[in-house]
């Protein structure tokens, strides 16, 4: 195929926007032609002429999904869903989004999911990085001093971006709004959820009931029904078999963002701070000059029941007290709250027929202290929606959307387990177990430790080197043939909802053979993977993608010569003048922007080669596959001993086998 092909999928009629007719186009705006099929297939459509108002239109009131909430987590997964060309509305019972406070720590993994959506840069500009912790304890006999300083991501982990970036949860939230808006999809705001119904026999079998400020109901029909509404979720109590379980924390913790003069020495460090007499203080620098305080309130103390009026007041008061003899003064406040937060996991993260999800605070609460909640809130939703896209489309099998709850579950109880070891060791004030259990729970702590057991996506195969299926691949420096610019392989082929396949040889022509059959098989119908391949293609072009501007610099057509379903990749060490592109198969060489040279080990983390480091070395004349999912994470890995057509005929038969247990060929 041409490597127009995402040209020719990503054109989508404007009767997709959630927003009345337009005037006349921009050039800009002009991306995204008319394509009607879908129209027609999808909706009973009402006459241009008609007198109901838009939003009450029948066919405005038919999504594929309704996500509840517009925080992190519910915009990572509405932002997905349009992108990957879902019909998705978006619903929020707040007016505007979030203007101060909340969630504002940013994890390497999360950095790392935002390169791949291309979203980070605006938040790299914007954010304080920090790159390390303070420890300062004081006890009624010895003033406040510093006990330790700790680099925040040690070298142990390895990662592209070892830091934490601090920015507020509503400039997280912007960027994702922006990028709908580009693609003429809004929020519904002042919309809140009552309920739904379940029809089975129906297209759209959920009937959602919502009501607006002004209590007029309103009623969408939608295939899924996602709740991404917080700790006190509507959409959970709705399901008929989910409850939180747990325990509440005792102590109290008032949080206050503002800007302050102070003398400390630390201030721009992430800072830890223990009093044996008053309790503990997190320290955390913020974007515009702000600092972040949370400030213990004991339980068995006065401070936990005062007065909300009082509050804020007396809560300066104590932050000033616990770090003297250094000053503390505020010439702003700019947010104030106070939180009683429990570690709760919901028993279930969805109802038993699959239609309906939570995700974010609605299936798992924690304390804040960690900086974990936003990053795992959007991480639910980064899994979940290129499973709902497939099996929206047709293109999965039941037990895809299975593994939502089976790994995002299993991820939230890490959570918990690790948050209750991580507040206690904060509580006790004892910097050298805070210090320990820092180290213990590290890469978790950034994201690459998060981890999925085995299951039908993660698979364990032979010869799969240092990779491991359900973990994610590390950080790894390659050539891209094709222009000769060094890049981040793992991030280098943006996030299109595709899994990727990379293929590894150092002798490119002696493993031909092999490639050449592989390739063949999958771009005819001749093997299962090139089945789900001309299934995806072909309801890509009826349901497409929603263009934004912008995306004329992503170039996704460089990513999907071949499939919608698949990106092929070829890695090798071989010299650049040993090999051209045109002496490839024709799924490699339409794959030209995939072809990578193993020669950047001098600017690795770890000064290796991308095959040292991921698959432990290379036989001069094997070949490896690799399947990495969507959400880029390891699938399985296999390793043959020559690039001959008999171990491409086992490689075909391997493929197939293993996407046949969650992909459908229709």
């Amino acid at each position: 195929m041409s490597n127009s092909f995402w040209s020719f999928f990503m054109k989508r009629s404007s009767s997709h926007s959630q927003k009345p007719p337009s005037p006349p186009l921009t050039k800009a705006q002009r991306m995204t032609p008319a394509l009607t099929t879908r129209d027609s297939e999808s909706f009973d459509m009402v006459s241009a002429t008609s007198a109901v108002p838009y939003e009450d239109r029948y066919e405005n009131t038919l999504s594929d999904v309704v996500v509840v909430g517009a925080g992190p987590s519910g915009l990572m997964l509405a932002n997905n869903l349009v992108r990957f060309g879902i019909k998705t509305r978006l619903i929020d019972n707040r007016h505007d989004r979030t203007s101060t406070g909340r969630a504002d720590g940013i994890q390497p993994k999360t950095i790392e999911t935002l390169r791949q959506m291309r979203m980070a840069e605006p938040l790299l500009r914007k954010g304080v990085r920090v790159y390390d912790i303070a420890f300062w304890k004081s006890t009624k006999k010895s003033p406040l001093k510093r006990t330790a300083r700790e680099i925040h991501y040690p070298p142990v982990v390895d990662l592209l971006d070892p830091y934490i970036l601090l920015v507020h949860q509503g400039m997280v939230e912007e960027i994702f709004e922006n990028d709908l808006h580009e693609r003429g999809v809004e929020v519904t705001r002042d919309m809140a959820f009552v309920g739904y119904k379940y029809s089975p026999m129906k297209v759209r079998p959920l009937q959602i009931m919502c009501k607006s400020s002004d209590d007029t109901p309103k009623t969408y029909g939608a295939r899924y029904l996602v709740g991404c509404d917080g700790a006190h979720s509507r959409v959970r109590r709705a399901l008929p078999n989910s409850v939180p379980m747990g325990n509440s924390g005792e102590s109290v913790w008032a949080v206050l963002d503002g800007v302050i003069d102070t003398d400390f020495p630390d201030i721009w460090s992430k800072v830890v701070m223990h009093s044996e007499q008053y309790g503990s203080i997190l320290m955390i620098p913020r974007e515009r000059n702000l600092t972040r305080l949370y400030v213990e309130l004991r339980p068995d103390s006065r401070d936990a029941n005062l007065k909300p009026e009082n509050t804020q007041e007396f809560v300066q008061m104590r932050a000033q007290e616990m770090m003297a003899p250094y000053s503390l003064v505020w010439r702003s406040v700019e947010w104030f709250g106070r939180y009683q937060i429990g570690q709760r996991v919901a028993s279930s993260f969805n109802d038993p027929e699959h239609k309906v999800f939570i995700a974010g605070d609605a299936s798992h609460t924690h304390t804040p202290k960690a900086a974990q909640g936003m990053n795992t809130s959007m991480h639910d939703s980064w899994n979940l929606a290129w499973k709902m896209n497939f099996a929206i489309r047709g293109l999965a099998k039941p037990s895809l959307l299975k593994t939502y709850e089976q790994e995002r579950k299993k991820i939230a109880e890490d959570l918990i387990n690790f948050d209750f070891e991580h507040a206690n060791a904060f509580a006790a004030g004892d910097p050298a177990a805070l210090a320990a259990n820092f180290t213990k729970h590290v890469a978790f702590m950034s994201g690459y430790g998060v981890s999925y057991d085995l299951n039908i996506l993660n698979v364990q195969s032979k010869g799969m080197g240092n990779l491991r299926p359900g973990y994610l691949l590390p950080p790894a420096k390659v050539t891209r043939f094709i222009d000769a610019n060094p890049v981040d392989i793992q991030t280098d082929i943006p996030a299109l909802g595709q899994f990727r396949i990379y293929f590894f040889a150092r002798h490119v022509h002696a493993a031909m053979p092999f490639l050449d059959t592989v390739c063949t098989a999958q771009s005819t119908g001749s093997s299962y993977v090139g089945r789900v391949s001309r299934a995806g293609n072909a309801s890509y072009t009826t349901q497409p993608p929603l263009a934004a501007p912008h995306d004329q610099f992503v170039c996704p057509e460089r990513y999907t010569p071949v499939s919608g379903i698949f990106t092929y990749a070829l890695v090798t060490d071989m010299p650049r003048q040993s090999m051209e592109i045109a002496d490839l198969p024709v799924v490699l060489r339409d794959s030209r922007w995939t072809l990578y040279l193993d020669d950047c080990l001098e600017k690795d983390t770890r000064k290796q080669t991308c095959i040292d480091k991921w698959l432990g070395g290379l036989g001069h004349d094997e070949v490896v596959v690799l399947n990495v999912r969507p959400d880029g994470y390891v699938g399985t890995a296999r390793r043959w001993a020559t690039g001959s057509q008999e171990n491409g005929l086992s490689a075909v038969k391997w493929m197939d086998d293993y996407y046949d247990k969650f992909m459908n060929d229709m």
